[in-house]
C-alpha cells in the first residue's frame, strides 16, 4: 500500500483498522471468560498481566525515542506496538 502524505490521515486508517481487530479479540474472550473454568481463569489473569506490561512499556518506548521523534511517529509507532499484540491475541484465541 503506498503511503498517504498526510501522517494523521492514515493514523486515523491504522487506529480505526486496530479498533475493529480489537473489537474482534473482545469478542472472542468474552466468549473464553463467559466459559468459565480454567481456562477463563488464566485468560483473565494474562489479560491483567498486559494491560500492565502495557502501561509500562509503552510510555517507556516512546520515552527513549524508539517508537520516533515526532507526533506522528511516535503515534504510529505505538499503534505498530498495539497492533501486535491484539494480532497475537486474535491468532491465539481463534485456535480454540
Amino acid at each position: 500500500m503506498a503511503k498517504r502524505r498526510d501522517p494523521w490521515t492514515s493514523l486515523a486508517f491504522d487506529s480505526w483498522s486496530l479498533g475493529m481487530e480489537a473489537s474482534t479479540v473482545i469478542g472472542l474472550r468474552v466468549m473464553k471468560l463467559a466459559a468459565g473454568g480454567a481456562a477463563a481463569q488464566a485468560e483473565a489473569q494474562l489479560m491483567v498481566g498486559e494491560k500492565i506490561a502495557t502501561s509500562v512499556t509503552l510510555p517507556t518506548l516512546a520515552m527513549t525515542g524508539q517508537l520516533g521523534a515526532s507526533g506522528p511517529a511516535i503515534a504510529a509507532g505505538s499503534l505498530a506496538h498495539l497492533r501486535k499484540k491484539v494480532r497475537a491475541n486474535r491468532r491465539r484465541l481463534a485456535k480454540g
